[in-house]
């Protein structure tokens, strides 16, 4: 079933006036916020999800806060919802049950950076933009790069493993975080992880942590890996007639032996919101795959040329390449202005970030023109075709039109599932992905991940609602 709001009990207002009362005398007036108006602005995220104006919001700038706002809260019962950027699009930072929202946008240092041993430090609150600023001043590189870089903090991309279109070559964020600084529910304080290369001392907590959706613990501090910044990079674009033949093309282009570090898919649907906003793209074309390669100079001319043959003999209508980076923003351009373009197309839009073995995008393809026809939604597709992880669009105006797209929803989440595929690539569960949870995974496991939840937050009282619905059981 489509839910967006969290079947989960508002918190008692009267032990929320007392902890926010505490927090006033623990941490000043300054940061703690209990205006209508403050409180307002922290009750949605750029998700669907419906969730509550919190009763307090507490505005940390240091781990100190962090922890005293945990203990505190622990102490009178208060559940804590934390939030970062606030971009997520899953309601991964929405306050289901009111409470208390720990923004940690605040705390923006970058610690340090470390060019020899490839290592940067940073708190949660750091946006995505200035850390790429930060150490491509110094020559060196981070991978992950989320479409919302310029407004992402660092705190929600740990929290929910965020990816984007490099993930191809250079994986999502769990695979860049070396450890981690966090604050549990009680206000335990706990350092994971390490800063060597290499380290197996122990459980991974590190792993763990990422991507768990700040249902365990809430980031203060990051270790992150960095690698010297690739020399040289080309861009290419390739128009198909339709969206399969690109899906086959990105079969042709792994097949030959190229390793791009970007395979996006944009179908017909998209493109024409991209037109629609002033894009100039060929009329003829009804899919457009981008694609990028990164290196040594001569070693990105060979992988250009493998990946351009490769569209070229799948049928494309025309392979544009661009090395400099003016030519190269021309061609990123329609990427970048693809996901407002398609706001614009109805009042409510819903992605969903399915992943299924790259062999079988054609057929997860299939599966989206077939939900289309038999529930009349509409639907677009776009996304990081080299890895599977293709970001489905639900578009609707009026609330009676959700049973269709419920009924689409589903559709494709049991198609995915089907094809060997995973409900997230990289946007998580949250909110609004949680009743379909027991598609993928077993009573078993969901009951395992939560034997793991209570054992760090007994109460659950850290970010309820998010990953675990009792509804997830099977109840699909």
């Amino acid at each position: 079933m489509l839910r967006l709001q969290a079947p989960v009990d508002r918190v008692e207002p009267q032990r929320a006036e007392r902890a926010a009362l505490a927090l006033s005398r623990a941490l000043g007036d300054s940061k703690v916020d209990v205006s209508e108006r403050g409180r307002a602005a922290f009750s949605r995220d750029e998700s669907e999800a419906r969730g509550e104006v919190p009763d307090v919001v507490v505005h940390a700038s240091s781990a100190d806060d962090v922890a005293e706002t945990l203990r505190i809260a622990s102490e009178h019962e208060v559940p804590v919802t934390p939030r970062a950027g606030g971009t997520g699009r899953t309601g991964g930072a929405v306050p289901v049950a009111a409470g208390l929202v720990l923004a940690t946008h605040g705390m923006t240092g970058i610690v340090e950076i470390d060019r020899d041993d490839l290592v940067a430090v940073v708190e949660p609150g750091v946006v995505l933009d200035d850390l790429w600023t930060a150490v491509e001043r110094e020559g060196l590189f981070y991978g992950p790069d989320p479409n919302s870089s310029a407004s992402c903090c660092l705190g929600g991309n740990i929290a929910e493993n965020a990816g984007g279109p490099r993930a191809f070559k250079y994986g999502v964020t769990r695979d860049w975080v070396l450890g981690l600084d966090v604050v549990t529910m009680d206000g335990a304080r706990l350092t994971t992880g390490r800063r060597t290369a290499k380290g197996v001392t122990g459980y991974d907590l590190t792993a763990l942590l990422v991507g768990s959706e700040g249902t365990l613990a809430v980031t203060t501090r990051a270790t992150l890996r960095l690698m010297r910044r690739p020399p040289e990079t080309a861009t290419l674009l390739a128009l198909f007639g339709d969206v399969h033949a690109a899906g086959r093309a990105v079969l042709a282009v792994l097949g030959s032996g190229a390793v791009p570090r970007c395979v996006e898919l944009l179908d017909r649907q998209t493109l024409d919101a991209v037109r629609a906003a002033g894009n100039p793209i060929d009329p003829r074309a009804g899919a457009m795959l981008l694609l990028e390669v990164d290196g040594e100079p001569l070693h990105v001319e060979r992988e250009a040329e493998k990946v351009g043959g490769a569209a070229s003999d799948a049928g494309a209508l025309e392979v544009l390449v661009a090395q400099d980076a003016a030519k190269r923003e021309r061609l990123w351009a329609a990427r970048r202005t693809m996901s407002p373009a398609v706001r614009k197309l109805a009042r409510h839009k819903l992605s969903e970030d399915v992943v299924v073995p790259r062999s079988r995008v054609p057929r997860l393809l299939d599966e989206v023109d077939r939900l289309r026809e038999l529930h009349g939604v509409g639907m677009l597709t776009y996304g990081h075709a080299g890895d599977g992880n293709l970001h489905t669009n639900f578009l609707w105006n009026d609330d009676d039109e959700l049973p269709r797209v419920e009924g689409a929803i589903e559709g494709l989440f049991r198609a995915v599932v089907a094809l060997g595929g995973t409900l997230s690539g990289e946007h998580g569960i949250g909110v609004l992905k949680a009743p379909y949870l027991g598609l993928e995974q077993s009573p078993e496991l969901i009951d395992a991940q939560l034997r793991i939840k209570r054992a760090l937050d007994p109460r659950g009282l850290l970010n309820p609602g998010k990953i675990f619905w009792p509804a997830s059981h099977r109840a699909c």
